[in-house]
């Protein structure tokens, strides 16, 4: 709560979520529009505020669609396409360089990002192709 609070302190940017991933990064998921004002000019808001949590920081947009609530997420890792069908979600990568990356080493970065999609969608599974 205290870091929700600070952030919107600093940034005047609404926070949905806050929660901690498994690299230890602080995620903010902040509300739709809120995005650049959360960032600021060239990311000054962002540094300001990795500097005071002195951890590293991801901000990501929500969205209540959740095929662009994922390409908020994944973003900047290129995808070409990103469906939805039956709460199974499929990613398809850019190249074998962005499947790596969604992917991760032991398909952490891939549990990790079900495990947010779960807390705000009905998400089964997420598949990257």
């Amino acid at each position: 709560m205290k870091y929700m609070s600070l952030f919107e302190k600093v940034t005047r940017a609404r926070v949905k979520d806050c929660f901690s991933d498994k690299n230890n990064i602080l995620v903010f998921v902040v509300q739709e529009t809120q995005l650049g004002k959360a960032v600021g000019k060239k990311g000054v808001m962002i540094k300001k505020l990795e500097s005071i949590f002195k951890r590293r920081l991801k901000v990501v947009e929500f969205s209540n669609d959740l095929v662009q609530f994922v390409k908020n997420y994944v973003y900047p890792i290129e995808t070409r396409v990103i469906s939805e069908e039956d709460g199974i979600v499929v990613i398809e990568g850019a190249d074998a360089r962005a499947k790596g990356l969604l992917i991760g080493r032991n398909a952490q970065n891939l549990r990790a990002l079900e495990e947010v999609c779960r807390r705000y969608f009905s998400v089964k599974e997420i598949k990257v192709v």
